[in-house]
């Protein structure tokens, strides 16, 4: 298995997850619990059923700080992590995308070594291909209640020449 194979992860981000925690993860229960140790998840404070405030720890990890920098890194990527970052950063904002993001490096980091696991785009390739279909689908819901509908951009194209 290959970390470098992650868009983002560098030689040094590799070398930050072997210092820190080694390749050998079961001292963590799940994923959950290594994004929890990693200070990555949020700290939800809640009282009756209602949440006060969604914070993350201020101490971190230093794996933690260089899955920040490895997320930062997806902003010029091309790569489906690097569409979502910026489809995040949009949403949320930088801090908050930055942490999704890193969150998200330490599951696939953590599937990688515990699976024994390759690195596969495809994954997530189909996984944007199934949410821009929901999202047409909800286009044209939307266009239905409306009373309009949607041209396919090859027909308007024909139409406009």
């Amino acid at each position: 298995m290959n970390l470098l194979r992650v868009p983002c992860i560098s030689v040094s981000t590799g070398l930050s997850l072997l210092s820190e925690v080694g390749v050998d993860l079961s001292r963590f229960a799940s994923v959950h619990h290594f994004a929890s140790w990693l200070r990555l998840s949020p700290s939800n404070k809640i009282s009756g059923g209602q949440i006060l405030s969604s914070r993350t720890p201020k101490h971190k990890p230093r794996l933690a700080i260089a899955l920040r920098i490895a997320a930062q890194t997806l902003y010029q990527s091309q790569s489906a992590l690097g569409d979502q970052f910026r489809r995040l950063k949009a949403k949320l904002g930088a801090p908050q995308a930055i942490t999704a993001m890193a969150h998200r490096l330490a599951r696939i980091l953590y599937r990688m070594i515990t699976k024994r696991e390759e690195y596969d785009e495809t994954i997530l390739a189909q996984n944007e291909k199934k949410r821009l279909l929901q999202k047409e689908g909800w286009l044209r819901k939307q266009a239905a209640a409306l009373g309009l509908s949607l041209v396919p951009n090859q027909q308007v194209m024909n139409q406009v020449i």
